[in-house]
């Protein structure tokens, strides 16, 4: 099982339904199988996930963040990890809004 305790990462791209970008900065807390983070940057003022790491490193979450303009919103994602030749984790994210217009979308997450 990949290890994401105290790691940080950055979008570098982004579905355009998505509301994070490049400022936003993630930070991972794990105990076990069990993953928290709180976000925020861009045009995310806070945000919180949790999720459940299996033995791949592949991470099924649930998150809800409040945006610039006092909106509530929240989804559902799977993020598959690929190890890099740094060391360094890439997440490939495939998600979904469970508030709003239910639209889905992709991310990808670089450990910074």
């Amino acid at each position: 099982m990949i290890d994401y305790n105290n790691k940080r990462f950055r979008a570098v791209s982004s579905s355009s339904n998505s509301e994070i970008s490049s400022a936003t900065i993630f930070v991972y807390k794990q105990n076990g199988s069990v993953l928290s983070s709180t976000y925020s940057g861009g045009t995310i003022i806070e945000g919180h996930l949790i999720g459940l790491v299996d033995g791949d490193g592949t991470i099924n979450m649930r998150y809800h963040q409040i945006n610039k303009n006092g909106l509530l919103m929240t989804g559902i994602c799977v993020s598959t990890p690929k190890i890099n030749k740094n060391g360094k984790i890439t997440l490939y994210e495939s998600w979904q809004w469970t508030s709003g217009d239910l639209s889905k979308g992709t991310s990808l997450l670089e450990e910074i």
